[in-house]
């Protein structure tokens, strides 16, 4: 049986404005195994940024954690990092313990600081000799397919798919257990997109991370790397399973509609007609009562516009938040 590496208990994380929250991620439990990928899918606006920072405890104003527990295992033990101040947080457990990889990643390293000076940085927040460090950055470096003499040079001296790689070589440069990344695919050709999913692959089983948190739009990509899948919708997770037999029967409405909705290679998926997942998201301000995808669920009953649907698991190791499985119509 697998090690549990990270659990997220009941966590409500808002964006507390003037007047009123925006519920980006409201009553999400989950946990992240020991040696395992796992990715994030779902629309634009349904959390899944807010997760990753969630996870990476990176709350920032107006991010605001409401209620619940991230609890990572360090030494054996469970602590609670969702209750230590971030400044703790980020001294003892980012880039030894969780990294990330955030969006635009490739635009994240300031152009007119050599990618040397980031190393040095890194060596003094962490108390590290410098030419230790630096010495190990070489050697990632090179293991992501970048000459090390490119520490020397600006960011902008690199091609985007160059920068991606020099980013996840220093975000992993201290073996981090879990590296969360944040759509780390989706500003490059695809080309670039099958190099860097290679060097992420090829970091963990080197065993220089142990488990990934890969969230994305793009199924046809994360169906090649993930173990276990997570199908987010307006703050909540809608469906969790591994990638097998998300592939071939995703339950919940919204899962379907998902993955109806593009191409795979999977013969299963191929025979699917294409369709689209009709209306829009909901104001996360202002979410309908129920069940959120109930205005927009071919399926909808009278049950899901009164009752918030449970994330239950139906089966071993797969969870799904639909009154559809209660009644037995799946």
């Amino acid at each position: 049986m697998k090690e549990v590496l990270l659990k997220v208990e009941n966590a409500k994380a808002y964006y507390k404005l003037e007047k009123a929250s925006v519920r980006a991620v409201d009553d999400v439990s989950f946990e992240i195994f020991e040696d395992e990928v796992v990715g994030v899918v779902g629309e634009s606006g349904c959390g899944k940024t807010t997760l990753s920072n969630l996870i990476f405890m990176n709350m920032l104003k107006p991010l605001t954690l409401v209620e619940g527990k991230v609890l990572f295992k360090i030494n054996g033990k469970f602590e609670q990092i969702s209750s230590l101040p971030r400044e703790e947080v980020k001294k003892r457990f980012w880039g030894t313990q969780i990294t990330m990889v955030p969006q635009s990643a490739m635009n994240a390293l300031m152009p007119t600081i050599r990618m040397s000076k980031y190393i040095e940085h890194l060596a003094q927040s962490h108390e590290i000799d410098v030419r230790d460090l630096l010495e190990k950055a070489k050697e990632r470096f090179n293991e992501v397919g970048l000459d090390p003499l490119w520490l020397r040079r600006y960011p902008f001296e690199l091609s985007g798919g160059m920068r991606q790689r020099a980013v996840i070589a220093i975000a992993t440069i201290l073996n981090p257990k879990l590296l969360i990344a944040d759509e780390p695919t989706s500003a490059l050709d695809v080309v670039n997109q099958k190099v860097f999913l290679k060097v992420l692959m090829q970091l963990k089983k080197m065993s220089v991370v142990r488990s990934i948190v890969f969230i994305t739009h793009d199924i046809a990509t994360i169906r090649q790397i993930a173990d276990r899948m997570i199908v987010m919708y307006a703050g909540k997770i809608v469906e969790f399973s591994d990638m097998e037999r998300m592939l071939v029967r995703p339950l919940h409405p919204y899962a379907q509609g998902l993955f109806n909705s593009v191409l795979t290679p999977e013969p299963e998926i191929r025979k699917r007609e294409i369709s689209v997942i009709p209306g829009t998201p909901p104001n996360l301000i202002n979410p309908p009562g129920g069940c959120r995808f109930h205005p927009r669920c071919p399926h909808v009953m009278e049950i899901c516009k009164e009752k918030e649907p449970p994330l239950e698991e139906i089966e071993e190791g797969r969870k799904v938040a639909c009154f559809l499985y209660s009644e037995g119509k799946l």
